[in-house]
């Protein structure tokens, strides 16, 4: 395994990161609501339902209270799975990527991923359906596509060993001063991902602009994703 450059020392990240400030696109799942629709009778009952469901989930932090719930909704959670620059059980961070390209990409991968961990999966086919939307995230942040950062590109940028890149988070945590990290994705080479880690760093734009219905279809070695437009597949 890589070793962590000095890059990684603490003073680095006081040192070198500045304010950027960048649209991005973010896919999540829609099919939660046809789960609940399932289960009621009408507009009230659906209501009341997703009220309970939504008061068993844990609080928002504060400074995520005022914020749209597709901005806000990483960061109540603490989830069992790791991310790029995120370990086990830390809490959680918003990903997004400047284009829709990419961020198809890594919604592909992670589809992939739960198809194939899952036992009852890995034999069948899974379709979803997703929203894609874009926001503005602003404020303090590393470029690790700019130097001296893309030095280290070879150390964080591995496709599933995320050791030296959760070294980065954490010190980003620990002196909670910058916002966001932007990168190259790993999935969609070329194409810029952030990573935010504060929710004050998010500004929604207006869905009625942005706003994309895609449906994806896994399986453990294919994936497809298709507006009706454009359509995206990837295999493994």
């Amino acid at each position: 395994m890589t070793t962590a450059p000095a890059l990684w020392q603490v003073s680095w990240v006081a040192e070198h990161h500045s304010p950027l400030a960048m649209e991005v696109w973010r896919g999540v799942e829609t099919q939660h609501i046809a789960a609940t629709l399932r289960l009621v009778d009408n507009n009230a009952e659906q209501d009341l339902l997703e009220s309970l469901l939504d008061s068993s989930k844990p609080p928002y932090p504060p400074e995520a209270d005022n914020l749209p719930y597709l901005l806000s909704t990483p960061f109540r959670y603490k989830p069992q799975q790791a991310s790029r620059f995120r370990r086990a059980h830390e809490s959680g961070l918003w990903y997004g990527a400047a284009s829709v390209y990419a961020v198809c990409a890594e919604l592909a991968y992670w589809r992939m991923r739960f198809v194939q961990d899952s036992e009852g999966l890995v034999k069948t086919q899974v379709i979803t359906q997703h929203t894609l939307f874009q926001a503005t995230v602003q404020g303090k942040a590393i470029d690790l596509t700019a130097q001296p950062w893309i030095q280290a590109h070879a150390v964080w940028a591995h496709p599933s060993e995320y050791e030296n890149s959760h070294a980065l988070g954490a010190l980003i945590r620990e002196q909670d001063t910058v916002q966001w990290i932007r990168y190259e994705s790993v999935r969609a080479p070329g194409h810029l991902c952030a990573a935010v880690f504060s929710p004050c760093a998010l500004r929604m734009n207006d869905l009625r602009e942005s706003e994309q219905r895609w449906f994806c279809k896994t399986s453990a070695q294919h994936v497809l994703m298709s507006d009706g437009v454009q359509s995206f597949e990837w295999a493994e």
